[in-house]
């Protein structure tokens, strides 16, 4: 279904230039999976704002469309300065949209991807904050009763100031109440390489869900990469359910151990052993970088590579970390085709070197076909 929803706005969109309520579209956002995005102008309050368009098939559904409107007007009342002001929702001509408030900075994915491209990771005095406000919101949010479901990087805008605003409350609650696809390969709900262990099984989730969430998202901040990697869904959910995270200080020497204990903590598999409220993270992280000294970020030095970092200034097994095995930890010297401790597959690509889980077709760097 999505791959239709994709191909249908591909082939057409009539939208644009088109009124949907007092609102006039003027331009495509973005495009995910379950809806597009559109910049929208109100004449009335001479304003632009972002409607989220869901994909026609949903409107065809009463029963949908009656939770959609519940769900919209609860997460209308929602007032926190790092959450999208929702103005609007309605269906029109079989389309059903939300209107929300237009913010114009990017995403916290287009922000990592360009670290990424400038083969950097967050630094932490960027991080904090950010991840702060974030667990504000979540904190507020699930203090109404709201659990967002589906927290990603692609779902967090930010203003031109950095400001994190978090979108897309209550619309993944409305799709998991209609379609029961958390357990099935390509789920419409939830994003797997984010999902919480219960989320995976298709479990019921409150708001320690959403913390595991941020915790994944802080552990690619900080790392350069997802806790987990695979390209389909089934490999996601398990190791999500039953294999540990790497130690982000293994992607990351210049991580203090207080705030890797932080981010694993978050990744706790059973929810009774994460943190019980965002808060009690955002203050875990808050008394983490009070407690240390700045870090040396190797990573952000000129010519410094998130791939291809210097030396740091101990000799011990942080030198070869690039190459940490993905089954046992054990860091390997770049030139190992198999982990000397457990002899998993290094799985290194022959385009750029970059070392891959043994599963993996394709680099996670550089997107070549592995052999």
């Amino acid at each position: 279904m999505q791959h239709t929803w994709l191909y249908y706005t591909m082939q057409q969109d009539d939208l644009i230039g088109t009124s949907l309520g007092n609102y006039r579209v003027l331009s495509t956002l973005g495009q995910g999976g379950m809806a597009r995005v559109y910049k929208a102008y109100q004449e009335s309050l001479d304003r632009e704002v972002a409607i989220k368009v869901l994909p026609p098939w949903y409107a065809s559904d009463r029963n949908f469309v009656e939770r959609f409107n519940l769900e919209a007007r609860l997460v209308a009342r929602l007032s926190h300065p790092n959450i999208v002001t929702v103005h609007d929702a309605s269906e029109q001509n079989g389309h059903l949209y939300i209107v929300m408030q237009f913010v114009d900075g990017g995403t916290l994915k287009n922000r990592l991807d360009r670290l990424h491209y400038e083969n950097k990771v967050m630094d932490l005095t960027e991080a904090i904050p950010v991840f702060s406000q974030l667990a504000s919101a979540l904190t507020y949010a699930h203090e109404q009763g709201i659990i967002h479901r589906d927290i990603k990087p692609v779902n967090v805008l930010l203003d031109r100031s950095g400001r994190p605003i978090l979108s897309d409350f209550g619309i993944a609650k409305v799709l998991a109440s209609t379609h029961d696809q958390l357990t099935r390969p390509g789920a419409g709900v939830g994003t797997p390489e984010y999902m919480s262990p219960e989320q995976c099984q298709g479990g019921a989730v409150d708001g320690r869900a959403d913390i595991y969430a941020l915790g994944v998202m802080l552990f690619e901040a900080l790392t350069g990469r997802t806790p987990f990697l695979g390209d389909n869904y089934p490999a996601l959910a398990h190791s999500h359910i039953y294999e540990m995270p790497p130690r982000p200080r293994a992607l990351n020497p210049a991580i203090h151990p207080a705030i890797e204990h932080v981010i694993l903590k978050a990744l706790m598999k059973n929810p009774q052993n994460r943190y019980q409220r965002a808060s009690d993270m955002a203050e875990a992280l808050k008394q983490a970088q009070a407690n240390t000294a700045p870090p040396v970020s190797y990573y952000n030095l000129p010519g410094s590579s998130i791939f291809n970092r210097p030396k740091p200034p101990m000799v011990n097994s942080q030198l070869y970390a690039r190459y940490t095995c993905f089954n046992c930890q054990h860091p390997n010297k770049p030139q190992m085709r198999f982990c000397t401790r457990c002899g998993y597959p290094m799985n290194q690509c022959a385009a750029c070197g970059n070392h891959n889980p043994a599963n993996n077709r394709f680099c996670t760097q550089c997107g070549q076909p592995l052999k």
